[in-house]
């Protein structure tokens, strides 16, 4: 049977060492040897935890200073004009209040229900959406959409502030420039336009809004997809969507879909559950870019309905 090697200093009962250990080289036992390997590799371990946490800080000092470069994907080339689709259109540009000159197109139908005012996503420009202008078109309905600052032909940088200025901008542009009735103006608002699209609506009060693929804010989202950083922190573009949903006073349409893999569908559970009466959700299938593709017919017929029944559209109609 083979015992263990004792430690220095550990003796028997009679105080004397044990017999078995004369047989302990005079180099000092095994145990010497692996505590001072141990104390080695402190030094080692200690520098790695130290070069990871410098690479974690200068990670969120980098999300910190760039934040915006992480939310904001403008595209400057229009690849796609209205009247490709055989839209009737008209080139618009706005100053906005911060100096700004922003882009858009006004499509004008000839028999309107009403106006509907898109706000887009964050990612390429108006000329990416003229699918879904010509489905609101075909609905009986006029369209205005805009590019944020620094999207396609629009001045300026995007930002958070910038983009509830431009859609100030559009909103002032329908009402007092084309004398629009408010009632008989609907928001639409894809993904970060719908953050837009709740916030135009909460500073007035516009017949109808609808929102697809929105998030409840950048913070809730950001905590999700990076729970390794301290994403509430970190977070200087909002969008609180959520805490304003309350303050929307017009009909509410939610739009998601279940299969969306960038927003999750909670998001628009969360927002339909905090918004007032009347409100409907229409739940999608299909990924975050095309699900409104995917569900086709279920996702017009839903639109329609919402649009008809909720934005002051069927009274106006009934008086023509």
């Amino acid at each position: 049977m083979v015992f263990p090697r004792p430690f220095p200093g550990i003796s028997g009962p009679s105080g004397a060492l044990p017999a078995h250990a004369a047989a302990v080289p005079a180099g000092g036992p095994v145990q010497v040897r692996c505590r001072s390997g141990m104390k080695n590799r402190l030094p080692m371990f200690s520098s790695i935890i130290l070069a990871l946490l410098v690479l974690w800080l200068a990670l969120l000092i980098l999300v910190y200073v760039f934040q915006s470069r992480l939310i904001y994907f403008p595209e400057r080339e229009i690849t796609l004009m209205p009247a490709d689709l055989g839209l009737p259109f008209e080139d618009i540009y706005l100053e906005t209040r911060d100096g700004a000159r922003i882009h858009g197109w006004f499509v004008p139908h000839p028999a309107p229900r009403a106006t509907l005012l898109f706000l887009h996503g964050n990612a390429g420009n108006i000329s990416a959406r003229l699918d879904s202008v010509q489905r609101f078109y075909r609905m009986g309905l006029s369209v205005f959409i805009i590019d944020y600052h620094g999207y396609g032909h629009s001045s300026g940088s995007p930002g958070e502030q910038a983009t509830y200025e431009d859609a100030r901008a559009a909103w002032h542009y329908l009402i007092d420039d084309r004398r629009l009735p408010p009632e008989r103006l609907l928001l639409f608002g894809r993904s970060l336009g719908g953050a837009v699209a709740l916030w135009l609506a909460s500073e007035y009060r516009p017949g109808a809004l609808i929102l697809e693929s929105t998030f409840t804010s950048v913070a809730d989202l950001g905590a999700e997809l990076y729970p390794y950083l301290p994403v509430r922190w970190l977070a200087r573009i909002r969008y609180p969507s959520l805490e304003r949903m309350p303050g929307v006073k017009c009909p509410v349409l939610v739009v998601h879909s279940r299969d969306d893999e960038i927003i999750p569908y909670a998001h628009g559970r969360k927002l339909y559950q905090a918004a007032t009466a009347p409100k409907q959700f229409l739940q999608l299938s299909g990924p975050h870019n095309d699900g409104y593709l995917r569900s086709g017919r279920k996702y017009t017929e839903g639109l329609y309905d919402f649009i008809y029944r909720y934005s002051g559209v069927a009274v106006a109609a009934e008086q023509e």
